[in-house]
């Protein structure tokens, strides 16, 4: 082994108890010919994938799990991405079942069927004329989980009526806001999995196992992670310049709630399992605050601390009692994902100079690489497997085999340097997911403006990829037409100089990215429907948008549903609703000095008692097409089980 080691084997007593199916099976990336199916094990995975015509009893493929990918992660720890290839049939019932050494999935794990189901059933939809979509999932945000929601919607659909695809658009997990039961089950998993250590340069602590024992592990992390000094480029020259100020003392990681960020890849991991499947939780012990006052590095959680860990540990268990519901839903439907912020940190790629400051940083550097690497393996890899060649895949193999600084960070560099975050799944209409996280348009006059969500080239490659389809669904993280009157709060916040204390960003944010966006609208050859899926701003709107004085405009429309567990400040929320009501009719002349000025944009009143346009409910939204691909039917379902749609405009 060498002598500086990125991540350490750290033998760990084996835990015998532990259930083979640490999490999964998921459904990922399913067409006429691939089906991919991701899961993790505590043990090396012994069996067959079998695929049966739905009622049938005698499977017509079969193939041994050998065949797919598996990467260990720890000593008790392997995932497995199996990508089958074949002429599947399409658009009717299906079954499929894992048999493995310890006997068939169906059994070791029940919960996974729903009612009269003998093996987990499902559909390779050529149309996606039924999409459930949200992002925003913040596992102790004080409401339900609207993934259980959604399975209790699915377990009472016949088959034929299911959604096509669930799309996660972006925070599966919020890496920078943890919970502090949360951690300290992330890092008793860490030690049930034997998930190894990692070392760290340019930093207060020398290793991920330093870090766990570290006086400021919990609720402090903010004094661990980095900082850099702003030259005070950024500030507008009108206001006064004080020397102290210029060269004031900035956190790389500015969430409010970064005081638990995860940093090490193995709470990446864990953090992963966690919200994914009940199975870890029972190997976790969740009261350690009430049996000691949870000490820690020989020092006890301060009084506010511990309350603060008592009120978030009633929300986690709530949490955990409906993950097996969670588990069920993403075994069943075809389920995308693509990254927004929080599955990495709030402030990502916001603007030029937080990333000079961020990749410039040993230390900050490894902590985004870090989230990177557990994004592919638990998301990114499954959406488009055909993305990642056999070398990529040993690389990332290579980093837990071989562990060294060199070998992590050389994986690093390579995903920072990867370009097809981005997908394409290929049903009807087709669906493009856009990344708006890597391939930033970078603001050329100053470091602290926000940079466009997409740069001119990815935008051109958008345009292509559009002409000449009928009607496409357009997933992007961050909605392409937001509410004007935030948009406009951002913009204020951005003048002043201070772009990251609001998250001043968004699709008009940027000259560039927005003059790029809408010509791609106003062009000849784009489609006739165009449908927007988005989330990220934890409130659900639904508008149409028509081109002014165009006779043949496109009709554009923009969903959003956010989030599945989490809501913006309620009283705020209502005063923004009430003044873009009020500012930015479609009528208003204050339309005329934005830059979506050749656009007239209808915002859907929902079916509820009141004025309110932006719904402030955790939900996981809902979408109905036609053949054409217009929509028939808007709604979110939220995590109270209760329907809220947006009629079409009188």
């Amino acid at each position: 082994m060498p002598a500086e080691s990125a991540i350490n084997h750290t033998q760990k007593s084996p835990c015998s108890s532990l259930p083979l199916v640490l999490a999964g099976p998921i459904l990922r990336k399913c067409t006429k010919t691939e089906l991919t199916l991701w899961l993790a094990v505590s043990a090396p995975l012994a069996g067959t994938f079998e695929l049966y015509r739905g009622g049938e009893h005698v499977a017509f493929y079969q193939v041994d799990l050998s065949d797919g990918e598996h990467i260990q992660l720890g000593e008790q720890a392997w995932v497995y991405q199996a990508t089958f290839k074949g002429d599947f049939p399409v658009n009717e019932a299906l079954e499929y079942e894992i048999r493995t050494s310890e006997g068939l999935l169906s059994e070791i794990v029940p919960e996974l069927l729903y009612e009269q189901e003998t093996r987990p059933q499902f559909v390779i939809n050529t149309h996606a004329d039924y999409v459930m979509h949200g992002s925003c999932r913040n596992p102790h945000y004080p409401s339900k989980d609207s993934l259980v929601a959604a399975d209790d919607k699915v377990a009472n659909l016949p088959l034929s009526e299911r959604p096509s695809l669930l799309m996660m658009s972006g925070d599966q997990i919020y890496a920078d806001h943890v919970a502090g039961p949360m951690l300290d089950a992330i890092h008793q998993v860490i030690d049930v999995l034997g998930l190894y250590d990692e070392s760290f340069t340019d930093a207060p602590i020398s290793s991920a196992s330093a870090l766990y024992q570290h006086q400021h592990c919990y609720y402090h992390r903010d004094k661990i992670l980095p900082h850099y000094l702003d030259g005070g480029e950024g500030v507008i020259d009108r206001f006064p310049r004080i020397e102290g100020w210029l060269r004031r003392r900035v956190p790389v990681f500015s969430s409010r709630e970064s005081g638990n960020h995860l940093i090490s890849l193995a709470e990446f991991i864990a953090m992963y399992l966690l919200v994914w499947s009940p199975e870890l939780w029972a190997h976790v012990n969740s009261n350690r605050l009430r049996e000691n006052q949870f000490t820690h590095a020989n020092n006890a959680l301060e009084p506010q601390w511990q309350q603060l860990w008592l009120d978030e540990k009633e929300h986690i268990d709530e949490f955990v009692e409906g993950l097996p519901k969670v588990r069920r839903l993403l075994a069943h439907l075809p389920t995308y994902m693509i990254f927004d912020d929080h599955d990495v940190t709030d402030d990502w790629n916001l603007t030029k100079g937080w990333e000079q400051a961020a990749y410039g940083h040993d230390f900050s550097n490894r902590i985004i690489g870090n989230a990177l690497i557990g994004y592919w393996l638990f998301q990114g890899w499954g959406n488009a497997p055909e993305h990642f060649d056999q070398c990529f895949i040993e690389r990332v193999k290579q980093v837990f085999i071989e562990p060294s600084s060199q070998n992590q960070d050389g994986l690093i560099s390579e995903l920072y340097r990867f370009e097809q975050w981005h997908y394409t799944i290929e049903t009807s209409p087709k669906i493009l997911v856009l990344d708006t996280r890597t391939r930033r348009w970078r603001s050329e006059s100053k470091m602290n403006k926000p940079s466009g969500l997409m740069d001119w080239e990815a935008l051109t490659e958008l345009q292509q990829s559009l002409l000449n389809e009928p009607a496409v669904i357009i997933v992007s993280p961050a909605p392409m037409f937001g509410v004007k009157f935030i948009e406009m709060l951002q913009r204020g916040m951005t003048w002043i100089g201070q772009p990251l204390l609001i998250d001043a960003e968004n699709w008009m944010a940027h000259p560039g990215s927005a003059n790029t966006l809408l010509s791609i609208f106003t062009h000849s050859k784009t489609p006739t429907n165009f449908v927007i899926l988005s989330g990220d701003v934890h409130y659900s709107f639904a508008y149409d948008i028509k081109l002014r004085f165009s006779k043949s405009s496109p009709n554009i429309y923009q969903i959003t549903s956010s989030g599945i567990k989490n809501e913006f400040p309620n009283a705020l929320l209502r005063v923004c609703d009430f003044m873009d009501r009020i500012l930015y009719s479609p009528r208003s002349p204050l339309n005329w000095l934005t830059k979506r000025k050749r656009l007239k944009i209808y915002k859907r009143d929902p079916d509820l008692h009141g004025n309110h346009r932006l719904i402030n409910q955790s939900a996981i939204g809902e979408i109905r097409l036609d053949e054409d691909g217009k929509p028939i039917d808007i709604a979110i379902l939220t995590a109270e089980g209760e329907r809220v749609s947006f009629p079409p405009i009188k």
